[in-house]
């Protein structure tokens, strides 16, 4: 193909694009769009600003390589010329894939390659799949990061953005999914950051005039796993700079893993066009853990401490810290602490002593596990038989007083409770209001319900 062709094969290219849009679409983004130039390889094309170039890039991206590809053929290299400021050279190419070796990775600039030696992914070995206790509050989170970590096709989930108060696990499961990527890939580029880091990069590179330098690098990894990614807040030279970053890895097919301790539409001080990007991909919330995942950490970390823990301190210990896994474990430490040091025996007043020094105790604090017990031992019945299906009178209303005061005492909703008791949510609203009404009526009854409660503040 020669250059004088240009302007008929662009024409053959606004055909399809005009066949696969709306008419609003192709009007408003294709049709002022002008080739400024073809070689047989190079095509540059005029855009009337910057902002067509993001969204090109970003919204018809695939529909643009594939069109460019089977008009101009696989040779082809996209740039832009942006005809509201002087001519410059052109953007990363959104066509034509990598062909070259993973070490010599693809850089923003088209007028020269830059060789990268491996990196130190920055990873914490001892944060792995393996030791990382997954339950009902973190399994969405967990299921996908596996699913990215051992598939290196899928970008179905990038970026990732997990979210969640501190201490709930979010650096343990993206360093987590960066060791699986790494074991899977070798020879990925895979990279782990601090935003703290990463600013402090930023300003070193400032000061050092070294800025292209900064974001070479950082365009050239293949997954880039940010941390805490709301320290920065406040910094709109670095999000500006980082928010090219990102559009460069999204744009190539990389893997973008970022953690925040606040969903993305809540987050303050953050520029409006990084936030949008932020929600690109797939967000998910890593809750508080809840008491069966309190007590398998409990459990994880007892056993690799060479701990033995009788199921009365476990059960002591996640009833009562419960707001962060780091917490269980500083939990463990301490016990560990006394044992070895003092050889003392881990005894449940050793445990509440551990425990009062870690964490508020709270005495109103109540679990379903609890209720559950004090309601079967007021009635002096086997806990497990209101699990059963058993429709005997003494069970079934034990089993209707537990949906009621769980739903009174705890943050519970009705949903989860009948998932405990294998019921629907109908099944418990229904029980709370019967039991509702057998209290105006029924004095025994009351007298149950406070004996039960009272029970609660021993």
């Amino acid at each position: 193909m020669v250059s004088q062709d240009k302007n008929i094969l662009w024409d053959k290219c606004l055909a399809i694009f005009r066949d696969n849009l709306s008419e609003e679409q192709f009007k408003a983004w294709f049709e002022p769009i002008t080739v400024h130039s073809f070689d047989g390889v190079k095509l540059v094309l005029n855009v009337p600003s910057q902002y067509y170039v993001e969204r090109i890039e970003s919204v018809y991206l695939n529909l643009v390589r594939k069109t460019l590809r089977h008009v101009f053929g696989d040779q082809i290299r996209l740039y832009y010329n942006d005809s509201s400021t002087t001519v410059r050279g052109a953007t990363s190419s959104p066509v034509i894939e990598n062909r070259v070796e993973r070490s010599i990775p693809k850089v923003v600039s088209p007028f020269q390659k830059v060789e990268y030696d491996e990196i130190d992914s920055q990873l914490n070995p001892k944060y792995t799949f393996d030791n990382y206790c997954g339950g009902m509050c973190n399994k969405l989170a967990v299921t996908i990061g596996e699913k990215i970590a051992t598939d290196p096709t899928c970008r179905t989930f990038s970026p990732l953005f997990i979210f969640g108060a501190t201490g709930v696990g979010k650096t343990h499961l993206i360093q987590a999914i960066g060791i699986k990527m790494k074991e899977s890939q070798p020879r990925s580029r895979v990279l782990y950051v601090t935003a703290r880091i990463f600013e402090s990069q930023y300003t070193t590179a400032v000061r050092n005039n070294k800025v292209n330098d900064f974001i070479n690098f950082y365009q050239s990894i293949d997954t880039l796993i940010l941390d805490d990614i709301q320290e920065l807040a406040g910094k709109t030279a670095t999000q500006n700079t980082f928010y090219h970053i990102f559009n460069h890895l999204h744009q190539n097919q990389k893997q973008l893993i970022l953690s925040s301790d606040t969903r993305p539409v809540d987050m303050d001080g953050m520029v409006p066009r990084l936030i949008s990007r932020f929600k690109w991909g797939m967000t998910v919330e890593l809750n508080k853990p809840d008491f069966s995942l309190r007590r398998n950490v409990l459990t994880m970390k007892a056993e690799q401490d060479g701990l033995v823990i009788s199921n009365e301190v476990l059960d002591y210990i996640a009833n009562n810290v419960t707001d962060s896994v780091r917490e269980l474990e500083g939990v463990v430490v301490s016990l560990l602490g006394h044992a070895a040091m003092l050889n003392q025996d881990i005894t449940l007043d050793l445990a509440k002593a551990v425990v009062a020094n870690a964490v508020k105790v709270s005495k109103t604090q109540l679990t379903f596990e609890i209720i559950a017990e004090k309601v079967c031992e007021h009635y002096n019945i086997d806990t497990d038989l209101i699990y059963c299906k058993s429709r005997k009178r003494e069970i079934s209303d034990a089993r209707q007083v537990v949906m009621y005061l769980v739903k009174k005492h705890t943050q519970l909703s009705s949903t989860n409770i009948g998932l405990r008791l294998s019921r629907n949510h109908a099944t418990v609203l229904h029980a709370c209001k019967n039991i509702e009404e057998r209290l105006s009526v029924d004095k025994q009854l009351q007298e149950d319900i406070n004996a039960i409660e009272n029970g609660f503040k021993g």
